[in-house]
């Protein structure tokens, strides 16, 4: 079953600081992951995130683009079968999850 993406406003201007290549990478792995976002442990893609480092992102997801650093989080919507993407980012000290903590919060996630 594939499932629907969704995206928050503010991906928009995540994908826009990307370069183009990097764009394109991040659009195959989420298309890749959307044929079963679930988590790893129940045989999907998707790593789980939890409580660390002052963020609480339990009930997240996140993929990885190891080569270009990149880091998507996103949130599963099982009700409607819909992955929500919340932020994609450089992996930079962490900044990816304390901004996808920060949407959580502003979007009541």
């Amino acid at each position: 079953m594939i499932w629907k993406v969704a995206y928050l406003p503010e991906v928009e201007k995540d994908l826009k600081a990307l370069a183009h290549n990097q764009v394109i990478s991040v659009r195959k792995a989420i298309h890749k992951v959307k044929q079963n976002p679930l988590p790893q442990s129940e045989g999907g893609y998707g790593k789980p995130l939890g409580n660390k480092q002052g963020t609480n992102l339990t009930g997240f997801l996140k993929i990885k683009l190891r080569k270009e650093g990149i880091r998507i989080v996103y949130k599963l919507i099982k009700t409607e079968t819909s992955m929500l993407i919340v932020v994609v980012g450089m992996r930079e000290d962490e900044e990816v999850y304390e901004i996808a903590q920060t949407r959580k919060n502003q979007n009541n996630l």
